[in-house]
């Protein structure tokens, strides 16, 4: 049996016995390509047999399913009509309309065209788009397409909530392209679907019709309040082409970057500076975490001294948030945020140690070495292996190998891939090549003849 991939394992059920009445899932696109490939593998290679009046099956629809998968075209065309009078069969029927031999495709083709109707469109298209990726596949994609455009309605709407990501994309294109949606049912569906395709999809159909004149009211809330930052970045730009730029100003502390920088945006085509705004908001009693970063974003080098105070501030997300703005100001003193890698919030000490990385190599050692025992949070652990392994010296490897036993799981997970993925940059220190030899077992022949080579030790 030729390996598939996990969709093998419905398909393999049924090579051996009856099958089933409602078949595999018609919506198991996956599992329908997985059964047409391993019937042909079976009767080919497998044990079989090839010809004969039981050489398929006892079981008619068995033998059906598996005439329209045989490796002879003869077989597989004489079959068709099966899966016309077997509806359980059509997702074959789509996979022959995509057959590599002309007679088979084109005779299924023609019953293809003859049995879709809605419904059944509807039922088979996970497959029909998944075989529309094949080379001969694009048919049964536009016999979809044209069926899906008789479709009522109430049909569409239902397609269109498909619990199948590519069958959604599809239908909402085509539902867009048909005009089937009002402005502000494509607002609200841009604000509740979780695919980002159908979010852009919905959210730029949208705001085209915003552009010709709707009514903005039921557009712009469902963009403004949508969890998703892309469709929250569409309303906000929309804000100055509804007349309402002064909203933007309430985006501009937003915890995305990207609807940050389109309220920036729009603040500024509203003759307003972001930056002065920013900075009163970073220097008042309740500082949004959004506005630090902002403040980094669009800020000078002398914005430090705003950003350099909150790093003690009670809010640990203003303090992370701190910590970021320094270092896209370029402006991460290592002395001051070092002390930082034992603040009790985690996401502080991640950022820290995204500034710091730069100057791993710089780091004092023992600093960081003091912040490993066992004793100490595991974020500040964490951040301290982090920097002394990016370092790519002696004591960045001596410290991997040392947690190799380390009891926190995760830190010894963190410790073996170090090793593994180490690459030196210093030269011929003996250490190394005892280090190294303790870890022999982590590599292969030829990978740790090539770590003792980068090494500069002898092989």
């Amino acid at each position: 049996m030729v390996d598939v991939g996990r969709e093998e394992a419905a398909a393999v059920r049924l090579l051996g016995g009856p099958f089933p009445a409602g078949g595999l899932d018609s919506g198991d696109a996956g599992a329908w390509a997985a059964f047409d490939l391993e019937v042909r593998w079976d009767i080919r290679y497998g044990s079989a047999p090839s010809d004969g009046p039981d050489a398929l099956g006892p079981d008619p629809v068995a033998r059906a399913a598996r005439a329209l998968c045989h490796p002879d075209g003869r077989v597989r065309e004489a079959a068709l009509g099966e899966a016309v009078a077997h509806p359980v069969l059509l997702p074959l029927l789509v996979l022959r309309a995509a057959d590599w031999v002309a007679p088979v495709r084109e005779r299924a083709r023609r019953l293809l065209t003859g049995v879709l109707d809605v419904r059944s469109a509807v039922a088979l298209a996970p497959v029909v788009l998944r075989t529309g990726e094949r080379e001969r596949g694009t048919f049964a994609v536009g016999l979809l397409g044209a069926v899906l455009r008789q479709a009522p309605r109430e049909e569409m709407l239902r397609v269109c909530a498909h619990p199948e990501r590519a069958v959604r994309r599809f239908a909402v294109r085509l539902a867009v392209e048909e005009g089937r949606f009002s402005p502000a049912e494509l607002a609200r569906r841009a604000h509740a679907d979780s695919d980002v395709v159908v979010q852009s999809v919905c959210a730029d159909a949208a705001l085209a019709a915003l552009a010709h004149g709707d009514d903005p009211d039921g557009v712009l809330e469902p963009l403004l309040t949508a969890r998703a930052p892309r469709v929250r970045a569409a309303g906000v730009t929309a804000l100055r082409r509804a007349g309402l730029p002064r909203r933007a100003q309430d985006f501009l502390a937003d915890r995305s970057a990207l609807v940050r920088a389109c309220a920036r945006y729009v603040v500024r085509q509203d003759g307003r500076d972001p930056l002065v705004w920013y900075r009163e908001r970073c220097a008042g009693p309740e500082v949004p975490p959004g506005a630090v970063i902002g403040l980094a974003e669009c800020g000078q080098r002398g914005d430090t001294a705003v950003l350099e105070p909150l790093l003690g501030h009670a809010e640990p997300r203003v303090r992370a948030r701190a910590v970021a703005g320094l270092r896209v100001l370029d402006a991460a003193d290592t002395a001051r945020l070092l002390p930082l890698l034992d603040d009790p919030a985690p996401g502080v000490v991640r950022e820290v140690v995204a500034a710091l990385l730069p100057s791993a190599r710089s780091l004092p050692d023992g600093a960081l070495t003091d912040r490993l025992a066992g004793h100490r949070p595991r974020a500040t652990r964490v951040g301290a292996f982090r920097l002394l392994a990016a370092r790519g010296d002696v004591v960045g490897l001596r410290t991997a190998v040392e947690l190799l036993g380390d009891a926190d799981d995760g830190l010894r997970e963190r410790a073996e891939r170090a090793v593994r993925r180490w690459r030196p940059t210093e030269l011929g220190n003996p250490e190394m090549g005892a280090l190294l030899e303790g870890v022999r077992h982590l590599f292969d022949e030829d990978a740790f003849a090539r770590r003792r080579w980068m090494a500069g030790l002898p092989r």
